[in-house]
C-alpha cells in the first residue's frame, strides 16, 4: 500500500472515530422542542432517585410521591413513562442537562444552576438538625460546636448549612451526594455522626426506624421541590408540566398527595412507634409462619393481619381486655364460637380466627364498597362492628358524603358518640372515634412492615454499612471546614 493510502486510510479512520466520539453527545442533546419530541417518540424520561420519599417499589408496584406525579403527567401527555433510578441527587442534576426530559428527585428549586430550567414549586422542603439521642438537646444554631454534623451535597439542605455558617463561622460538616437519608441517620444512631441535615419530611418518614435519633431544630427558610428540565429543550415541555401541576393544586390532588405519602407521622406517638420497633425484632419473628399461613387462607397481606394483631395484643398471644376479649387477635366469644376457634389463647387458632373473620366481614360488604375503601371499612367493623359501620355510612349519606369511601365514614363514625346523630341510628352509640384510629394505626403499622420487608436487607444489615463508614468515611464524605 502506498504512503499516500495509508494516509488516507488513517484520515478515515481518525475522522470516523471522532465522529463516533461526538455521536452520543448529539445524540443525547435535549432538542428543541422537547415537548414535541416526547410526543413524537410517544414516552417521557425521566431521571430519580431510589428513595421512600421519591420512588420506590412498593407492594402493587412502584410508587413513591414523586413517582406518582410523573405518572400523572405522563398520562397528561398520553405518553408512556420510563425511568432512570440508578441516580444519586447530583447525577440527576447532571444528566438532565444533557439528555432526558425532565429530574425528579426532591431537587431543591435553582434558578442559579445552569443548563437548567425548573418547574413551579410543589412541595415545601424545610431543612431540620437531627441529631443523636442522649447528647444535649440541639435546639439552636449555638448548640452545633464541636458536633459532626452531616448532609446530602447538592440536596439543598447543604445550601441551607453554608447559609447558617455565614452567622456562626465555627461551624463545619460532612456532605456527599452518594449517602442518602437513612444511611446519614444511621450514623447518626451508631455514632458515627453526631448530627445530620435533612428535609423535616424525610426525617418523619424515615424516623420510626431510628428511634436514637431526636429532631433538634429547622435550619434556615423552607425550599421548594421543583422538577428540573434541560434548558436546551425550551420552554414547553416546562410550561405544560407548569399547567399540569397548577391543575392537581387547584383541583385539591396535590394535597391528597403530600397527605397520603407524608402526613402519617402523627398517626404513632412517638413512645409508642419505638415500641412497635422492639416487638418488631423481638415478637414478630415468633408469628411470622403462622401470619403467612393464614394470609395464604384468606387472600390478604400477612404483613396486614400482622399489624392488626398488632394494633389489637401488641402481638401478646394472652392478652384480655376488662371486656372479656381475649388473644392474640383479641376475639369475643361469640366471634370465636362463629369461627370455630376452641382456644383463644392459642396463637395458631387466633390468628387463623382473626383472618376469617376479616375475610368474612370484607365479604359481606355491599359490592359497591371497591379497593382500599373496602379493606379499611372491614377493618373498621372488626374494631366497632358491622352493624356501628352500617350506621356510620347512612350518616354519611344524611352529610351528602359517599358512603362507599373510607375517607367520607371516617368523618361519620365519631358522630355516633353524639345524642343527636346516634339517636337516630339502628345500633345506636359507639365509641365512633376509636375505628379511626383502629384504621389509621393498621394502615401505619402496615406501611412500616412493607418498608421494613422491602428494605430487610438494608435495615438488617445497617451495623456492616456503618462499620464501612467507620473504617474509611472519608470515602464518602467531603469535609466542609469552620471559616477561620
Amino acid at each position: 500500500m502506498s504512503r499516500q493510502a495509508q494516509y488516507h486510510l488513517r484520515l478515515a479512520a481518525l475522522l470516523l472515530g471522532v465522529m463516533l466520539f461526538l455521536l452520543p453527545y448529539r445524540h443525547f442533546t435535549p432538542p428543541d422542542d422537547l415537548l414535541e419530541a416526547v410526543r413524537e417518540r410517544d414516552f417521557l424520561s425521566v431521571h430519580t432517585r431510589n428513595t421512600p420519599t421519591t420512588y420506590y417499589e412498593g407492594r402493587h408496584g412502584p410508587t413513591g410521591f414523586e413517582y406518582e406525579l410523573m405518572r400523572r403527567f405522563a398520562d397528561h401527555l398520553e405518553v408512556s413513562l420510563t425511568l432512570d433510578a440508578s441516580h444519586h441527587i447530583m447525577s440527576v442534576i447532571d444528566t438532565v442537562r444533557r439528555e432526558g426530559d425532565l429530574g425528579a428527585a426532591t431537587l431543591p428549586l435553582d434558578p442559579t444552576l445552569e443548563g437548567l430550567i425548573f418547574s413551579r414549586a410543589m412541595f415545601d422542603l424545610q431543612p431540620v438538625l437531627v441529631y443523636r439521642r442522649g447528647l444535649p438537646p440541639v435546639k439552636s444554631p449555638e448548640g452545633l460546636a464541636g458536633l459532626e454534623i452531616g448532609t446530602i451535597r447538592g440536596s439543598g439542605a447543604d445550601q441551607a448549612l453554608r447559609e447558617l455558617q455565614a452567622e456562626f463561622p465555627e461551624l463545619g460538616w460532612r456532605e456527599s451526594p452518594e449517602v442518602e437519608v437513612a444511611e446519614l441517620l444511621s450514623r447518626v444512631e451508631s455514632g458515627n455522626l453526631d448530627a445530620a441535615v435533612v428535609y423535616d419530611h424525610q426525617f418523619r418518614i424515615n424516623r420510626i426506624f431510628f428511634p436514637g435519633v431526636e429532631r433538634g431544630f429547622p435550619i434556615g427558610e423552607p425550599l421548594s421541590m421543583a422538577w428540573a428540565f434541560p434548558a436546551l429543550g425550551g420552554l414547553r415541555l416546562q410550561q405544560e408540566a407548569n399547567r399540569f401541576l397548577e391543575q392537581l393544586q387547584h383541583e385539591g390532588v396535590l394535597d391528597d398527595l403530600v397527605e397520603r405519602h407524608f402526613g402519617h407521622d402523627d398517626y404513632l406517638e412517638y413512645v409508642g412507634a419505638r415500641v412497635f420497633i422492639a416487638h418488631l425484632h423481638e415478637r414478630l419473628p415468633d408469628y411470622t409462619a403462622l401470619f403467612r399461613e393464614a394470609a395464604r387462607n384468606t387472600g390478604f397481606d400477612w404483613k396486614l393481619l400482622a399489624a392488626l394483631g398488632y394494633q389489637e395484643s401488641h402481638w401478646d398471644p394472652e392478652a384480655t381486655s376488662p371486656t372479656g376479649v381475649r388473644g392474640l387477635m383479641m376475639l369475643t366469644l361469640p366471634t370465636a364460637g362463629e369461627m370455630g376457634v376452641d382456644d383463644r389463647l392459642d396463637p395458631a387458632q387466633s390468628i387463623d380466627g382473626g383472618a376469617r373473620y376479616l375475610r368474612h366481614i370484607k365479604d359481606r360488604l355491599p359490592d359497591s364498597i371497591q379497593g382500599e375503601d373496602r379493606l379499611f371499612m372491614a377493618m373498621a367493623a372488626y374494631n366497632v362492628g358491622l352493624g356501628h359501620l352500617y350506621d356510620a355510612r347512612r350518616i354519611t349519606e344524611q352529610l351528602y358524603g359517599d358512603p362507599d369511601r373510607w375517607k367520607d365514614v371516617r368523618e361519620a363514625l365519631p358522630l355516633l358518640q353524639k345524642r343527636e346523630w346516634h339517636s337516630q341510628t339502628r345500633h345506636g352509640y359507639a365509641r365512633g372515634g376509636e375505628p379511626v384510629i383502629y384504621v389509621r394505626n393498621i394502615r401505619r403499622y402496615y406501611e412500616i412492615l412493607t418498608y421494613v420487608d422491602r428494605s430487610q436487607q438494608q435495615y438488617l444489615q445497617l451495623n456492616d454499612l456503618n462499620g464501612e463508614a467507620a473504617d474509611d468515611d472519608g470515602l464518602l464524605f467531603d469535609i466542609v471546614p469552620p471559616i477561620r
